[in-house]
């Protein structure tokens, strides 16, 4: 019988987010249980309010004193199951001093930095997308063929917001910048693309984006040659959620926004090139994802896709240059004439 879970999983905002099927999956397994989810800031302003969870926000382990900290506060807990959902130094460290009955974490090849020695059980090897690899932990447990659910509160005071700046206009939000460099897609290309929605399409267009410099850089950049709204580094995460689940598509790199509108139901249109979106790509939305990963090794590594490694990424800042503006158009269009068709019917 199994009473209570704890997952550990720090960050990070996508990884988070995709961690939230496997929550719903347990509790549909386990009518009842009591799920307990160690988790770091900013990540935990995600999921806040998530229904039927406990939350312990930790920061991330720096020294010693903090894993002394964590002992402390995890001294007189323990639980029937402890899902170590994280592979790093930092997060193995921690799971010694979570007291579980069982503790179950990843295959071998996903079981970085001496991950193995820290768990009893791991889940099954496999080329699996991330949502599907942490929903593997479930499988453990019980076996389920239940759809992959994340169903996030949003307050009303958030919803409010979101309607306040999109006041029922038909929406785009574009989030241009990634948290790494190498992830973003150039400013020229991005105004190619605005411009052709801008006249080919009757929709507003906001850009949305985190408040570190590179994202106000690219967005500054953007604003200089074409006219829309701007929101980056003004939205609350949740806020941010709430704007995605009000809009009716959203175009961005592989990074967290992505996996934002995935969650909320929105069309994402993700942009990858470094990252194959087999694994990492808008779970729901995978078939409209612009794709020159596979061009990126070929050009880049001088390899095969077939006989890479699975997830290897093409770490180059050429990698995102290879997509043109018109591969996103065409898929922009094709979309966005799907939604209208929709509309007339």
């Amino acid at each position: 019988m199994i009473n209570s879970i704890c997952l550990l999983r720090l960050s990070a905002l996508g990884d988070v987010l995709m961690v939230v099927p496997l929550v719903r999956r347990l509790q549909a397994l386990f009518p009842g249980v009591k799920l307990t989810w160690i988790i770091a800031e900013p990540a935990y302003s995600l999921v806040a309010g998530l229904t039927g969870v406990e939350f312990i926000v930790i920061k991330k382990p720096q020294s010693l004193v903090d894993y002394w900290r964590f002992y402390k506060k995890m001294k007189h807990r323990s639980f029937d199951v402890l899902l170590a959902l994280q592979a790093s130094l930092r997060a193995n460290l921690l799971y010694p001093l979570i007291h579980a009955t069982r503790k179950v974490g990843y295959d071998r090849r996903r079981a970085n930095d001496g991950h193995s020695w820290f768990i009893h059980e791991s889940i099954l090897p496999g080329h699996d997308h991330t949502v599907d690899g942490f929903l593997k932990f479930a499988d453990v447990l019980a076996t389920s063929d239940n759809a992959a659910c994340w169903d996030l509160p949003i307050s009303p005071v958030d919803a409010a917001f979101a309607a306040e700046i999109i006041a029922d206009k038909p929406t785009i939000l574009i989030n241009p910048a990634a948290s790494k460099a190498e992830r973003s897609w150039c400013a020229a290309r991005y105004v190619e693309l605005i411009a052709h929605i801008q006249a080919t399409w009757d929709m507003n267009i906001i850009l949305i984006g985190g408040p570190g410099p590179s994202d106000r850089a690219l967005a500054d950049t953007i604003l200089h040659k074409v006219k829309c709204g701007d929101m980056v580094g003004k939205t609350k995460p949740r806020q941010l959620l709430a704007l995605m689940g009000q809009a009716q598509l959203v175009i961005c790199p592989d990074t967290g926004p992505s996996h934002m509108a995935n969650a909320m139901g929105t069309p994402v249109i993700a942009l990858h090139a470094v990252t194959n979106p087999d694994i990492s790509g808008p779970y729901l939305f995978r078939d409209k994802v612009v794709n020159y990963y596979p061009l990126a090794v070929e050009k880049l590594l001088n390899k095969s896709p077939e006989k890479i490694a699975w997830g290897t990424q093409v770490h180059s800042e050429g990698s995102m240059a290879l997509i043109p503006a018109s591969a996103v158009i065409a898929q922009v269009d094709k979309e966005l004439a799907a939604m209208s068709a929709k509309r007339c019917h």
